[in-house]
């Protein structure tokens, strides 16, 4: 019996679960027998007995159910049985071919790695620049990312608002396939603190200084009123020039690239939002996730994307 119970339920629920189930559908055969008594058939005069119901001067025949229809429900009924006996979901019970979801998962991944693993590993030991260029690769790199990193990135890993874009030439943390792989193997996490002690008076100088940087400022009175706390205050992270720093995550400020930006937001509310509230950015590792040599890949693929840009 140990093979065929499990420990997910606890006796009563399991119990509980069985005789609802068997019940249910013991009841709709009742249910169905009980429509095609053999009694319900015409008299000599052809009169058949009615329900009682009347609807507009039409009454509503006693009439059993055809036979081909009473036949097919039995046989929804057998197969129902069948089903709850061979497969698991009856409480406890897993079954009598012993078949789990979870076993037919890990089956098809381990028949998956043994296929796949050799020529992944045929990949990794090719350098990023050089596997950038096998346009085989970059399909199956594709593949991967667009199963592992859309979902943030985008299909066309053009980003959103809070997740880059890996198209352009903007890299919080570089754009090497040293600094890429990193990325993807280790996560990162990165934290700009919020600022709105320092009243509104003062984020807005702030916002307008950093607006300077692309010349976008709205007011160039305030962005000078700005600068000096802005020295005082972000350049550690950001750099005295505002162009970052990518060993801390820091975004450059003097581009006029916007990770925060919503879309049908101006870039100074944008900015402003930041000073107010901060920001927590987090990338999660992916190697656990998706494997070093699928890693190696991806980092392919994503610095493919960087020597596609028309800057370069």
């Amino acid at each position: 019996m140990s093979t065929l119970w499990g420990n997910d339920l606890s006796g009563f629920w399991s119990a509980w679960i069985i005789i609802i189930t068997l019940g249910s559908i013991g009841l709709a055969f009742w249910l169905l027998y009980a429509n095609r008594r053999t009694d319900k058939v015409p008299d000599s005069d052809g009169n058949v007995d009615t329900t009682g119901h009347m609807a507009d001067g039409i009454a509503e025949y006693d009439n059993p159910l055809p036979r081909w229809w009473f036949l097919l429900y039995i046989g929804t009924v057998i197969f129902a049985l069948c089903y709850l006996a061979l497969y698991p979901g009856l409480g406890n019970f897993t079954g009598l071919l012993g078949w789990s979801q979870e076993a037919q998962w890990e089956k098809e991944v381990t028949e998956a790695d043994a296929r796949f693993t050799p020529i992944f590993e045929q990949y990794q030991a090719v350098p990023i620049p050089e596997l950038a260029e096998d346009a085989e690769a970059m399909q199956v790199a594709e593949r991967i990312f667009l199963n592992n990193c859309a979902i943030c990135h985008g299909s066309n890993a053009r980003g959103g608002n809070g997740f880059p874009d890996l198209t352009d030439e903007d890299w919080l943390y570089g754009g090497t396939p040293e600094a890429i792989t990193h990325t993807l193997e280790k996560g990162r996490s990165g934290t700009m603190p919020a600022w709105q002690q320092l009243g509104e008076d003062n984020i807005e100088n702030i916002t307008q200084f950093v607006l300077s940087m692309s010349g976008n400022a709205e007011d160039p009175q305030r962005a000078a009123a700005g600068e000096t706390m802005f020295t005082s205050m972000c350049t550690a992270c950001h750099g005295p020039q505002g162009t970052g720093n990518q060993a801390l995550g820091a975004p450059n400020l003097a581009d006029d690239i916007w990770l925060y930006q919503a879309p049908g937001q101006s870039v100074a509310d944008s900015v402003r939002e930041t000073l107010r509230n901060g920001r927590n950015g987090q990338m999660p590792a992916q190697a656990e996730w998706i494997g070093e040599e699928r890693v190696h890949l991806v980092a392919a693929y994503v610095y493919h994307l960087g020597q596609q840009h028309p800057d370069k």
